[in-house]
């Protein structure tokens, strides 16, 4: 199975695919996955009961399947606070300085900053769009309502527009 590069991830999409069991699919994707340390911190620290995925991030970053990339340009990081947060920033330079080929990131707001220093955007039902285009999942539906009854923000239209595509409506 033919994988497709580089890419690094925000906070949300990592809790979003433990959330479903489904981490695993950023490296069975994916030749090399990242996340900027200010997400492995975001995650992995505080509350244990706050955060899913604290322990499979944990894992997947000791099995060498995710990396912790330190970004370098923290002068931009912090031109750019305020605007979105750290880890929205962190990502989207972390992605320009790794050039990686996909920034994943739910936050519309962070998506559209993204495209603005040409990246492309790509989350987490774009993951599972890719996944099971690739097999590796049969349907996204079961996997999109697991994550609307945890909380997952999602719209009505992008909701059935995604099912659509995906024939299953």
């Amino acid at each position: 199975m033919e994988k497709m590069s580089k890419v690094i991830s925000n906070t949300s999409p990592i809790i979003a695919l433990c959330i479903i069991d489904n981490l695993d699919l950023l490296w069975n994707i994916y030749d090399d996955v990242y996340i900027p340390r200010v997400v492995f911190d975001e995650i992995t620290s505080g509350n244990p009961e706050r955060i899913k995925g604290k322990k499979e991030l944990k894992k997947a970053v000791d099995n060498g399947k995710i990396a912790i990339y330190d970004v370098q340009d923290k002068l931009f990081v912090q031109k750019m606070l305020g605007k979105l947060h750290k880890g929205e920033v962190e990502t989207i330079v972390g992605a320009r300085e790794l050039n990686t080929d996909f920034v994943v990131i739910d936050e519309r707001a962070a998506r559209i900053q993204a495209q603005n220093y040409f990246l492309t955007p790509i989350g987490t039902l774009g993951i599972l769009r890719i996944a099971k285009k690739k097999g590796l999942v049969k349907e996204i539906k079961p996997f999109i309502e697991t994550l609307l009854l945890s909380g997952f923000r999602l719209s009505k239209p992008l909701y059935e527009r995604v099912l659509r595509k995906e024939n299953e409506m």
